[in-house]
């Protein structure tokens, strides 16, 4: 979908006026999480959970570790959501390191543990090895999707990747494997961060340019603390511009200054989505809610149930 003729009256409204002033309040959001290693964090993580849950989000993920490490914390997680929340939770699965069975029959638990939606990946190997299918597994996404499809009615999430995805070849060959993906009966991309709102609006409009109509909703990760992000980014191919780094220079010391700097970068990032027509964004939250509700709260976004448990 390319820019039209509204979202270029956005632009220059945005561009006008302050920058977060009379937003509409019509955006959609996710939050993601990784699964708990101890009690404390698992409290951390539920503290998160209960923050961000009176924004309503479309859903919340749990992610997967690598060569299905965290497979029973994610479990355990995702369930406790969908006994314990009206929030839609989803479930990461990834191919790695486990046979065709073992990835049906976690998809069946979560399916009987009232989980409908799964987050479908090719996953990485422990340690970053390079990739290497299971022998009696699926080869790599597209089998995964195919795969879950036949086992129930599975709402499928798949990755994108606005810069492309570290072992493909071109630009055109992700967008295959994206489209692939999509075929096999996948419902919606979700991306890799990035932090240039043009690379992400540049591949949401070569994808619907390559067939693929499905949402792309736009991954965002709110840093403060940059030595991480840039590990994590070199791991899937993410430019850091130095005018971003540049401004963390000095607030190493500095907390609270660091987090007012991210929630400012990662806030106007998302602002000139929201002013290319985007209006569902996913957040990476690392496990805390107070960078991604400020974000939400700027793009317009408001509470809109109680932060309470379903009926028993």
């Amino acid at each position: 979908m390319t820019m039209n003729l509204n979202s270029l009256a956005e632009a220059r409204r945005a561009a006008a006026s302050p920058l977060f002033a009379d937003l509409a309040g019509d955006i959609g959001a996710s939050f993601e999480f990784f699964p708990p290693k101890t009690e404390k964090m698992e409290a951390q993580l539920w503290d998160t959970f209960r923050t961000l849950e009176p924004l309503a989000p479309r859903f919340v993920s749990v992610t997967y570790g690598a060569g299905g490490s965290t497979r029973e914390r994610t479990h355990a997680t995702v369930a406790r959501i969908a006994a314990e929340s009206n929030v839609p939770p989803a479930a990461h699965l990834t191919c790695v390191e486990a046979s065709r069975g073992e990835i049906d029959d976690v998809a069946r638990a979560y399916w009987d543990a009232g989980v409908r939606h799964i987050v479908a990946l090719r996953g990485d190997m422990p340690g970053g090895a390079p990739y290497q299918p299971h022998p009696d597994g699926y080869a790599n996404a597209i089998e995964l999707v195919a795969g879950l499809k036949k086992i129930a009615a599975f709402d499928i999430s798949v990755a994108a990747y606005p810069e492309v995805h570290p072992d493909s070849d071109c630009v055109q060959s992700d967008l295959d494997n994206l489209k692939r993906k999509m075929d096999a009966g996948a419902n919606r991309a979700i991306t890799q961060f990035f932090f240039a709102p043009e690379s992400f609006l540049r591949f949401r409009d070569a994808a619907a340019a390559a067939g693929i109509d499905a949402p792309i909703i736009p991954g965002i990760l709110p840093v403060s603390n940059v030595s991480q992000t840039r590990r994590m980014a070199d791991m899937c191919g993410t430019v850091i511009p130095a005018w971003m780094v540049s401004l963390f220079d000095g607030l190493d010391d500095h907390p609270a200054a660091r987090q007012l700097v991210s929630a400012t970068i990662a806030a106007e990032m998302c602002r000139r989505l929201y002013a290319g027509g985007v209006r569902d964004f996913h957040f990476y939250t690392l496990n805390r809610a107070e960078l991604s509700y400020a974000i939400c709260h700027l793009l317009g976004m408001r509470p809109v149930q109680p932060a309470a448990e379903k009926a028993a």
